[in-house]
């Protein structure tokens, strides 16, 4: 019974380490100039022909003079397999020259023909899966460097984000905060002296702590610093007090437990998300309430925000993007989005290496 349950798992375990020899075989020799797999493919044609001519034309090694040849296109290209297929044939033929039962020449001519046809066809064959090959690769390796462009242009648009609202954060907002100080102190000191200035001195102030305030919403809104700070659940509960106070939308965020997520621009990502749901809701679904939560269930953290609005018809549903947006029956809808972590952090450890 043990070693039923174990075989398989034996099995796989070999079958990989054999592919993963083949495969280092194949980049040697593929990095090497053509002649030495030529050569090496020549010594194995050889080797054919010399068993083939000791056994007799009864006992044949025909077939076997495949193998050669295909490590010859494999391995060195199709020229190279051309070449060692003519060998083949030749050495075929000498081999098998004092033993043949072919009366006439012409016969034995003949014969060769005929295998030579059936060796050219395995070079064809072979070239064909290598070309296959060498295609699949290359698309591939396309896909793997067009994701890989794509997250760093994300990367790059993320962290200019960054820069931007950390400047507004810290620079024009600071500035404003300190011009609101002066103008209340004007107004204090203009309300001392009795003038009339002094009612238009605290309206400057009110404007100008106005104005900081909508920058502050506005930096938070380009670079959500808890989102590296005090994590996600921080950022979605800022994010629900702040569009809450400028819109009179009730966004309730509750359920939000803090993963801590390695890829930073994963927690990003689903800020997004959130943010972007949340802002449809208010702006295109008449929605009075919205609802984010973010739970986690064994490996899968699941991101929801739903709302009361008008929605989509009931039951449908959108994908896109690992996103879901389905028309709930009692109106408004559900937006979520799910993640497998032991995914995420084994995709974002093969990126590190």
């Amino acid at each position: 019974m043990r070693a039923s349950i174990h075989s398989p798992t034996l099995l796989i375990e070999s079958e990989a380490k054999l592919a993963h020899m083949w495969d280092a075989a194949t980049n040697a020799m593929r990095s090497r100039p053509v002649w030495m797999p030529t050569m090496l493919t020549t010594g194995i044609t050889l080797v054919i022909g010399w068993l083939d001519h000791i056994t007799g034309f009864e006992v044949t090694w025909f077939v076997f003079y495949g193998i050669p040849i295909f490590l010859a296109v494999w391995w060195g290209g199709t020229k190279s397999g051309l070449f060692v297929a003519v060998l083949s044939g030749v050495v075929w033929w000498l081999a098998n020259m004092s033993t043949s039962p072919y009366e006439t020449q012409i016969g034995y001519t003949w014969a060769l023909m005929n295998r030579l046809v059936y060796l050219c066809v395995v070079v064809v064959a072979v070239t064909a899966s290598r070309n296959k090959q060498e295609a699949d690769e290359a698309r591939i390796q396309m896909l793997e460097e067009r994701r890989q462009l794509e997250k760093d242009i994300v990367s790059v648009s993320e962290h200019e984000q960054q820069r931007i609202g950390q400047d507004l954060h810290d620079g024009i907002c600071q500035q404003l905060a300190a011009i609101g100080c002066a103008a209340r102190v004007l107004a204090e000191d203009l309300q001392a002296q009795g003038t009339q200035s002094a009612h238009d001195a605290s309206l400057i102030e009110g404007s100008i702590q106005q104005v900081v305030l909508e920058a502050r919403n506005l930096a938070r809104g380009i670079f959500p610093v808890h989102v590296d700070r005090s994590g996600l659940a921080a950022a979605l509960v800022d994010l629900g007090k702040m569009v809450t106070r400028l819109t009179g939308t009730s966004i309730i965020v509750n359920d939000c437990v803090d993963v801590p997520l390695d890829a930073p621009e994963v927690s990003m990502h689903l800020y997004r998300i959130a943010q972007e749901a949340v802002a449809n809701a208010v702006k295109h679904s008449d929605a009075t309430e919205v609802h984010v939560a973010m739970k986690l269930e064994d490996d899968r953290l699941e991101l929801r925000i739903e709302d009361n609005g008008k929605g989509m018809p009931p039951f449908s549903r959108m994908r896109g993007d690992g996103i879901v947006i389905e028309g709930q029956s009692t109106g408004g809808t559900l937006v979520s989005c799910r993640l497998q972590l032991k995914k995420l952090k084994h995709l974002h450890d093969h990126e590190e290496k």
